[in-house]
């Protein structure tokens, strides 16, 4: 456990009460692959499952997100026992010109607070450390648990939009 905790720390973005937020590495390559196989994880992304570990291996390799933007998804990591629970973080999309808070977790650890946790830790970061002035959360319609999310943490719907053919739903929150 001492070297796993030591690689989180190295790794480390920032961290919240219960969790440790840090960039995905390739090692994380079996646990990515494992998120993205369940249906119901996907139901509302738009992504497809990898067809192989080594398809998540390779998008981690080249996932150039810290590189480019300074930020980007992080693995969520339960501090008490070093278990991988999913990723949460931000994404820039430079169509709207606009940074994206996104998070997605394991089913069995769903309604536990970590969605919401490690997504109040990433708008802590983002508005303190990196200095963004807004972010927003971008939803298919239907999906009741992150729209639930987006609104404890103080995001506004702010419009409907289309999400890769589906209906869609925009919220924004401002720093001020």
């Amino acid at each position: 456990m001492a070297i796993s905790v030591i690689n989180y720390l190295i790794n480390m973005v920032f961290e919240t009460e219960r969790l440790y937020c840090r960039n995905l590495t390739s090692a994380d390559a079996q646990a990515f692959f494992d998120l993205n196989e369940d249906p119901e994880v996907l139901k509302y992304t738009g992504d497809t499952p990898f067809s192989q570990v080594t398809d998540a291996k390779d998008f981690l390799n080249n996932y150039t997100e810290y590189q480019k933007q300074g930020y980007g998804r992080w693995a969520v990591i339960r501090k008490s026992d070093g278990v991988f629970l999913g990723w949460c973080g931000l994404k820039y999309h430079s169509d709207m010109d606009q940074v994206d808070l996104g998070f997605r977790f394991f089913r069995k650890y769903w309604k536990r607070g970590y969605a919401s946790e490690s997504a109040q830790g990433a708008i802590t970061y983002a508005f303190s450390d990196l200095e963004l002035d807004r972010l927003i959360g971008r939803v298919q319609e239907g999906n009741e648990a992150s729209v639930h999310v987006l609104k404890k943490l103080g995001f506004q719907l702010e419009r409907k939009f289309d999400f890769e053919g589906k209906p869609g739903l925009l919220f924004g929150l401002d720093k001020s």
